[in-house]
């Protein structure tokens, strides 16, 4: 390969700076955004695992349109059922339908993996609705208590 792997890591970051770490609100342990998940054995295997993740709500911050297809990245602040909040950030291909319906504020189920908690996560497009609400009123009521 060309160079080390922080260079290959920080490549997204300074082809795109507004896909920066900085940007994204994340911390220095986030591998950050890759240029082609395709491409990437650790990104499609990434994938592969936060498909099967841990089920969450995530409230929607920003995105970031990576290119046309459309590809996007969702900033999202992530509320776990086990109260751990973080900022997620996932990398989605959208259609054009769900791209121009995305809002800030608007909270969407989304997967993530505990044992690794890396910051990435993913749409629960799968997601059981009746799981859902039960996981909105528990984290809704420990707000309360």
């Amino acid at each position: 390969m060309f160079g080390s792997k922080k260079k290959l890591d920080d490549l997204m970051a300074q082809l795109r700076p507004d896909l920066s770490r900085e940007s994204l609100g994340v911390g220095p342990d986030f591998p950050g955004v890759a240029p082609n998940p395709f491409l990437s054995s650790d990104a499609r295997k990434r994938n592969a695992e936060l498909r099967t993740g841990a089920l969450a709500l995530g409230v929607l911050v920003d995105w970031r349109e990576v290119n046309s297809n459309p590809r996007v990245v969702l900033m999202l602040d992530v509320e776990t059922a086990g109260g751990i909040s973080f900022r997620g950030i996932a990398d989605e291909d959208l259609t054009i339908t769900e791209l121009t319906r995305l809002a800030p504020g608007q909270t969407l189920p989304v997967r993530y993996r505990p044992a690794v908690m890396d910051h990435y996560v993913a749409l629960a497009r799968d997601a059981d609705p009746a799981h859902v609400q039960q996981l909105s009123d528990e984290i809704a009521s420990r707000k309360r208590t």
